[in-house]
């Protein structure tokens, strides 16, 4: 039985479900694989997009940012978690080097926890990466003493034996060996017909699904929906309170990608995971900007390359009037549009099980 390890990332849900997604994908074409997840990403998320066996273990290899919601970033939080996983780094790697080998692992993956390099040269195991973006880009951006920090990630990252490198990215150039490869995600489970009636949708009336990532936003403005009685408005937020126009779809291991194909927009901010799957259902994406944290560009230079978009400040969002609900989409770059791939996690498997054939 070939064994494939993978370590996500612990930063949000994001890297989290992408991940998963291409797992599932890679557990329907061949069952017999044997997966073990690293994270400490919630199980009952990796569940929701891998319908079979994997061994889940729970493990902390990088910090990725200490955040207050979706968009607030704790720079002094991050940099002193990063100083306690170099304290404990040594103790990591032996300790998951003999996992490793009492599992008898025949490939790492990682999406994209740096130590994960160090780990895969210790135990003699190749390492394979797929990402959009590294840490080291992120903290090079915050300048000071993440200057030192980004450096060592850049090169823990030079030992990555293979990168698929997913749209809207970074150049990633720590990493010495590239595959461009196309979006990745999830598919939708279910048709528009049994969710409208589930939840007792009209089909012609607007519907805009809301959706933050895992760590949502503090404070969203739902009275702002008041204004919109003939909308329907999707959430996952277990908090938002009883309206008319407003459905709580945490039921039924339902995800943001299975509302979608019953939305005519989604508003969201900066996340690879969305706005790829928003990309391919094909729903057109209104996207709040995000300071501090340098992959919301590349993110929202994806956007309005590939996608219907509005791209929206956090003020407009926060303490306006909600009018971008009924402004007109701008439309993306017709001719890059063509040439995106949808299909990046059967190239990233098929990769997979080449390795193992």
């Amino acid at each position: 039985m070939p064994t494939l390890y993978t370590a996500i990332t612990n930063h949000g849900f994001g890297h989290a479900t992408r991940t998963a997604a291409v797992l599932a994908d890679l557990q329907q074409r061949s069952p017999d694989i044997k997966l073990i997840i690293a994270t400490t990403a919630p199980l009952w998320l990796l569940e929701e997009y891998i319908a079979g066996d994997f061994v889940y273990h729970p493990q902390v290899f990088d910090v990725g940012v200490i955040q207050f919601d979706s968009l607030v970033t704790d720079q002094e939080a991050t940099f002193a978690a990063w100083q306690k996983i170099y304290e404990q780094q040594a103790d990591l790697i032996t300790e998951e080097v003999r996992f490793l080998q009492e599992n008898k692992v025949d490939l790492i993956f990682g999406d994209i926890p740096p130590m994960l390099t160090e780990i895969a040269k210790a135990a003699q195991i190749p390492c394979w990466m797929a990402g959009n973006f590294g840490w080291d880009f992120i903290y090079r951006d915050w300048g000071g003493k993440y200057a030192e920090l980004a450096d060592r990630l850049s090169e823990t990252y030079s030992y990555c034996d293979r990168l698929f490198r997913l749209p809207f990215a970074e150049p990633m150039t720590s990493f010495p060996n590239i595959q461009n490869v196309g979006l990745t995600g999830a598919k939708p489970n279910h048709s528009p017909e049994y969710l409208r009636e589930k939840f007792d949708l009209d089909g012609d009336r607007p519907t805009a699904l809301l959706t933050f990532g895992g760590l949502s936003l503090q404070s969203i403005p739902y009275q702002n929906l008041f204004k919109f009685p003939d909308w329907q408005f999707i959430t996952f937020d277990r908090c938002a309170p009883d309206l008319p126009n407003l459905t709580k779809a945490n039921c039924d291991r339902l995800r943001p990608v299975d509302l979608m194909v019953i939305c005519d927009r989604v508003v969201t901010k900066p996340g690879y995971g969305t706005l790829a799957e928003a990309l391919r259902v094909g729903v057109p994406v209104v996207c709040l900007t995000r300071e501090g944290f340098l992959e919301a560009e590349t993110l929202i230079a994806g956007v309005k390359n590939y996608s219907e978009h509005l791209i929206i400040s956090p003020q407009e969002f926060y303490e306006g009037d909600w009018s971008f609900l009924n402004a007109t989409f701008l439309s993306p770059d017709s001719t890059k549009v063509k040439k995106l791939d949808m299909h990046g996690e059967e190239t990233i498997n098929q990769a997979i099980l080449d390795y193992f054939a």
